[in-house]
């Protein structure tokens, strides 16, 4: 495994996309435990993207038009449903004290679709995790399917710091009713932000 790899994978985790847009506001609205769900679910979200990078399909979805645009299309709707959501407290901050199994089911599912609906991120894995492989490789799947644990790892450690830093922010912002409003506004404008982004996002 490369230090290169692993710097690369960190600075694209770390970078802020919808995914951490979502454990973050998880984490504010419903606490730690609850963020941990998102994580996990933000993370599972992006194994159907790797497989597709792994198994070719992703060049089927760059090549083709009308696959990438309906694809994408679906996922802009579904982040400006998230935004909607958040300003009427249904979404990604409704406040709940405790979580129960439903609750939890909800929170993963949501992070699934979050990253499922973006095909931006098949075409990114088909670019990114080819780059770490020798062209003398003697068992190139393996080393794809190791690449990406990795990187799925990655990904749910730094969602769930991302998460736990928020809760640990809970109890001060829960109690302030202006600063929840702020904060549901913020957070509906940036999932419209995310939405528009992916809107006019090219192939």
């Amino acid at each position: 495994m490369s230090l290169e790899f692993l710097i690369t994978s960190l600075i694209v985790v770390v970078a802020p996309g919808t995914g951490v847009l979502y454990t973050l506001a998880t984490g504010l609205s419903r606490g730690s435990r609850a963020s941990m769900f998102a994580a996990f679910g933000c993370t599972l979200g992006i194994v159907p993207h790797m497989a597709a990078a792994i198994l070719g399909l992703a060049a089927l979805l760059h090549a083709s038009a009308v696959a990438f645009h309906t694809f994408k299309y679906v996922g802009v709707a579904y982040l400006l449903y998230m935004a909607w959501n958040t300003l009427r407290e249904r979404g990604a901050l409704k406040v709940e004290s405790d979580l129960d199994a439903r609750s939890a089911a909800q929170v993963a599912v949501t992070g699934v679709l979050i990253n499922i609906l973006n095909p931006k991120l098949s075409i990114f894995f088909l670019a990114f995790l080819p780059q770490f492989i020798r062209a003398d490789e003697a068992q190139p799947l393996a080393r794809m399917l190791e690449l990406s644990a990795v990187f799925m790892l990655m990904t749910f450690v730094v969602f769930v710091g991302y998460g736990l830093f928020a809760a640990s922010l809970r109890d001060r912002v829960i109690s302030r009713p202006r600063v929840m409003t702020w904060l549901r506004r913020t957070f509906a404008g940036a999932f419209i932000a995310l939405g528009l982004r992916l809107a006019l996002a090219d192939r």
